[in-house]
């Protein structure tokens, strides 16, 4: 296998973590999209004394726009400014990393100054201006893999941010379109990532959605129960890190309520993942 770079995010502010081969199983995790300070501190606070009690390294994930809805009328969340704000405190407050997704160049200017990951969304994956301001930036870039995307084109798009001198880079895996409504989750497509040598993370929560159903009815837009299933299967396959958005009460999110983690189940989740980390990593397979 090729070698793989190891990706340093953070800073004494924020706190320093690495990613990467024969590194603890990384954690993105947070709301999917920011909502009211009091439940975006809290889910933090909760967060961050997970990741001191487990040990694991973990950034905090909320946008501060989602700008992929099925209608306008949907929660968009607050916008950049306020947004990222609120992010800013989240950094100091609790010494967390923090991530957002960046949809556009002249958001990026804002957006280097608060976020410790600059986050691609999967739509975007090709968009190359939008990836080069990005990779220009010296922060840590996270290109989510477009479910449209066989798994080794996402060097192309890698390739865009290493030219700029960059080679703080994650992918993230989170499924392929088959059909209409469904994603599918290879888990080849891990091992194949890894060879383009940068770290990469499996998106647990946003592969069980079902597209088409609103991704605010929490009883059909999403099978809840599938995501440590697949979970554990893309640790087993050597994945580097896990993203997943969680939320202290799913049912009342207010964007991708069926597809978000209970907050109060996810210790147990991470210990059983991390515990399979070490295994994979103990035989030397990640």
């Amino acid at each position: 296998m090729k070698p793989m770079h190891i990706v340093e995010i953070g800073d004494s502010t924020s706190g320093k973590i690495r990613l990467g081969e024969g590194l603890p199983l990384g954690w993105i995790c947070g709301p999917c999209v920011i909502e009211k300070q009091s439940l975006m501190a809290s889910t933090a606070e909760r967060l961050k004394k997970l990741s001191e009690k487990l040990r694991v390294p973990l950034i905090f994930k909320s946008s501060y726009l989602k700008d992929n809805r099925s209608d306008e009328l949907s929660y968009q969340g607050p916008g950049l400014d306020e947004g990222l704000e609120i992010l800013a405190w989240i950094r100091k407050e609790f010494e967390l990393p923090v991530l957002s997704d960046v949809h556009s160049v002249e958001e990026i200017a804002a957006a280097r100054e608060v976020l410790d990951v600059i986050q691609i969304p999967a739509f975007l994956c090709q968009q190359t201006t939008l990836l080069i301001a990005a990779g220009k930036t010296g922060k840590p870039v996270n290109i989510k893999k477009g479910q449209f995307m066989a798994p080794g084109s996402m060097k192309h798009p890698v390739g865009k941010i290493e030219r700029t001198g960059s080679q703080r880079i994650l992918i993230t895996e989170r499924g392929a379109q088959f059909g209409y409504h469904n994603l599918v989750a290879d888990m080849t497509a891990i091992p194949v990532m890894k060879e383009i040598g940068y770290p990469v993370i499996f998106d647990a929560g946003h592969q069980v959605r079902r597209y088409g159903i609103p991704s605010t009815d929490p009883a059909g837009g999403a099978p809840r129960e599938l995501i440590p299933v697949l979970l554990r299967a893309a640790v087993a396959a050597g994945a580097n890190g896990v993203f997943l958005e969680t939320h202290p009460n799913p049912a009342e999110a207010l964007c991708d309520a069926a597809s978000q983690f209970p907050l109060d189940q996810l210790e147990g989740l991470m210990m059983q993942a991390g515990e399979l980390a070490e295994l994979v990593r103990a035989q030397g397979h990640a």
